[in-house]
């Protein structure tokens, strides 16, 4: 069940979620009116004075995070359980105006944790919860979401799915537990995960209880009991595991031990004015009496649960018990008067619950149990999906990396074919007898108009030029060589083009690039020149004018042509 620790818990919580939205707001006025009551019991009407400007300042405002945070005051501050319906009346319709599903689902489930807690009204909660879980599917809110689970569980577990049950508190038991070990958190939040931890035990054990599991019973006991040690500060969890206790001792049929612990756990039951737990605490006080053959003193607490059970018109499944007992007694007093009453009780009761289980029943299966395998039937769904594409672009992928490894491959063939051809052109041009130099036009092909001993002159100097390297001058233009050869632009321009097939600027560029492929053929120290550095070597100024050039004369990039050099000396070595 959920107890009014567990609302304070979820209350703490709730502030925290709403102090981490707006953190960015500092110190600001609402946070100085909360100050002023955010400490106060709950149910203490004290807090109203200064809540009552908090909402005001809210509405006027429009601050729908602050208002339903007000309201949610409202409700924790109210004695009253009508006023508490009434402010979570107000948190749902300003909820609903801000249109942020967490909001919403928060409202929603208050509204229930009322209906649960202070009415027992287990029909009307449901319908509650279920609408906070619609709106809390999709959050990032870890506390809320399992706070969903924890309330689901309440509800199977009052139907009798304790298996169903006990699965969704052991999942929230699970984060629990890790809350409240975690060292990054406050004291305080440390201490409300640590509540909620204990109560989810608690729940988990009366389903173990209910199963027939008295291992894991007896061992929840102990853990509940050992976490709490002394602390008076978890006094209301620890009434919870003594009543656990207590039953459990009664089942062994250690009844004056069974006796002591029962009777603890009253007054922390009585002050959380938990009148389900009270009912239970009575029935097995009775029980144990009953087994320690004191039927006087056994009757009187199994009337005090009729007592509760006529006040406010619930009793518990596991209870039902309580009335065939009156019912036998009354026999055996041959009271026929009391035997009806009681008769009639339990018919009411039986009522009650079946009426319960009859709306209860289907609507958890179909509008929680059924939307939830549907829930994770999309999001495998989804992942399959997901899957689907992540496959269908791994094999693009792989189609893209094959075809893209095959023309490198095939690239790379042509660039080894084009080196080997460069190779073997310039193995043959080492033979001293043949030039290395531009291959000149054919004889028919010469123009006559100029003077033939002058043109075997500018030859020869060319000749000299190109022996000498001296075109490796960096900035070198026809105007500047011709001015260097004590001739002119013109004459040298129609030289060159008719004696060495080409014009100035292509003789030129043949020259620099074939001498630099000859030296990185002859020294492999140059192999370890970068591109820059060899564009200067031979006398041009630019890389990418290198780079293009060699390109263009020599069929292959020098990048291209260094790799294969190396490997080839590689290979060889």
């Amino acid at each position: 069940m959920l107890f009014k620790v567990v609302k304070k818990i979820y209350f703490i919580l709730f502030i925290c979620f709403f102090k981490l939205l707006l953190s960015q707001e500092g110190y600001s006025d609402y946070y100085k009116l909360r100050q002023k009551f955010e400490n106060l019991e709950e149910n203490d009407s004290r807090a109203f004075p200064f809540l009552q400007p908090y909402i005001e300042k809210a509405k006027k405002e429009k601050n729908y995070e602050k208002l339903v945070q007000g309201y949610k005051d409202g409700v924790f501050f109210s004695p009253e359980n009508e006023v508490k319906l009434k402010y979570a009346d107000s948190m749902i319709a300003v909820a609903s105006q801000s249109k942020v599903g967490d909001l919403q689902s928060i409202a929603y489930l208050e509204k229930g944790i009322i209906y649960y807690y202070h009415y027992k009204k287990f029909q009307q909660a449901l319908n509650e919860y279920l609408k906070a879980y619609e709106y809390a599917k999709n959050t990032k809110n870890e506390y809320l979401k399992y706070q969903n689970l924890y309330h689901m569980g309440v509800v199977k577990s009052y139907l009798g799915y304790y298996e169903d049950a006990s699965e969704l508190f052991q999942k929230s038991l699970a984060y629990y537990s890790k809350e409240k070990s975690r060292k990054d958190l406050g004291s305080n939040a440390i201490y409300n995960n640590k509540r909620a931890y204990l109560n989810c035990l608690h729940q988990l054990l009366i389903c173990y209880r209910n199963l027939g599991q008295y291992s894991e019973t007896d061992y929840a006991i102990q853990t509940g009991l050992a976490e709490i040690g002394d602390n008076p500060e978890y006094a209301q969890e620890k009434g919870y595991f003594l009543l656990s206790k207590g039953i459990s001792e009664y089942r062994n049929n250690k009844f004056q031990s069974a006796l002591n612990n029962l009777n603890q756990s009253l007054p922390s039951i009585k002050k959380g004015r938990d009148f389900a737990r009270l009912s239970v605490d009575y029935y097995y006080i009775g029980k144990t009496y009953f087994g320690l053959k004191n039927t006087k003193e056994s009757m009187k607490y199994f009337r005090k649960v009729d007592s509760i059970f006529t006040k406010h018109q619930f009793i518990l499944p596991e209870l039902r018990e309580n009335y065939e007992i009156l019912i036998d007694q009354s026999k055996k007093e041959k009271n026929q008067e009391q035997q009806l009453y009681y008769t009639n009780q339990l018919l009411k009761a039986d009522s009650i619950m079946s009426k319960d289980f009859i709306y209860l029943s289907p609507k958890i299966h179909k509008d929680y149990d059924a939307k939830t395998l549907l829930d994770e039937k999309e999001k495998l769904q989804k992942i399959n999906y997901f899957g689907t594409v992540i496959i269908i672009v791994l094999i693009i992928w792989a189609i893209g990396l094959g075809a893209l490894l095959t023309r490198r491959h095939k690239k790379a063939k042509e660039i080894k074919q084009k080196y080997v051809l460069l190779e073997e052109k310039f193995t043959v041009q080492h033979d001293e007898t043949l030039p290395i130099l531009p291959i000149a036009a054919p004889v028919e092909e010469r123009r006559s108009s100029l003077n033939e001993s002058k043109v075997e002159e500018l030859l020869q100097k060319l000749k000299t030029f190109e022996e000498k390297k001296e075109f490796t001058q960096k900035g070198l233009t026809i105007s500047k060589l011709a001015t260097q050869l004590n001739t002119n632009s013109n004459y040298l321009s129609q030289v060159v083009n008719e004696h060495k097939g080409v014009n100035f600027n292509k003789y030129l560029s043949e020259l620099r690039i074939n001498y630099i492929t000859n030296l990185l053929f002859e020294n492999k120290e140059y192999l370890k020149y970068n591109i820059e550095t060899l564009a200067k070597e031979c006398g041009i100024a630019s890389r990418q004018n290198f780079s293009d050039l060699f390109y263009e004369i020599n069929g292959i990039r020098p990048t291209d042509f260094i790799k294969n050099r190396r490997e080839e000396i590689e290979e060889n070595s």
